[in-house]
């Protein structure tokens, strides 16, 4: 599974990707962001969650460098020991929320993706 993130013709790249660049422009390209570290820009944890979701679920905003480009994501941290400026990588997990919590249909709440785990 990728992070894919979009590149366009005028050299940015966002995540998630969009039908359309900030010049307009369609993507040319794409990044697997999973392939990068980043830094954390920020932080903060939640104790009052969804249901289904992990509590305390501690998330962070986190910076990526493409070849010179910031690329901005946010996620969940695999810890809630986390600091601004702290290396993480992109590590995929299964189940971002137990499918079977809440009222909505379970097939509905199935979500696969990314969490930020630090590097050191």
């Amino acid at each position: 599974m990728t992070m894919e993130a979009y590149r366009y013709g005028d050299g940015s790249i966002t995540y998630p990707g969009h039908p359309r660049g900030p010049d307009g422009s369609e993507p040319v390209g794409t990044v697997d962001l999973s392939e990068y570290t980043a830094e954390v820009v920020t932080w903060t944890t939640s104790h009052a969650t969804p249901p289904g979701v992990r509590e305390p679920n501690t998330l962070a905003i986190v910076e990526f460098d493409v070849d010179g480009t910031p690329v901005r994501a946010i996620g969940q941290v695999t810890t809630d020991d986390v600091e601004i400026g702290d290396e993480v990588e992109p590590v995929h997990v299964d189940e971002l929320r137990e499918p079977g919590a809440g009222i909505r249909e379970p097939a509905s709440q199935d979500w696969d993706g990314y969490r930020f785990e630090p590097t050191g």
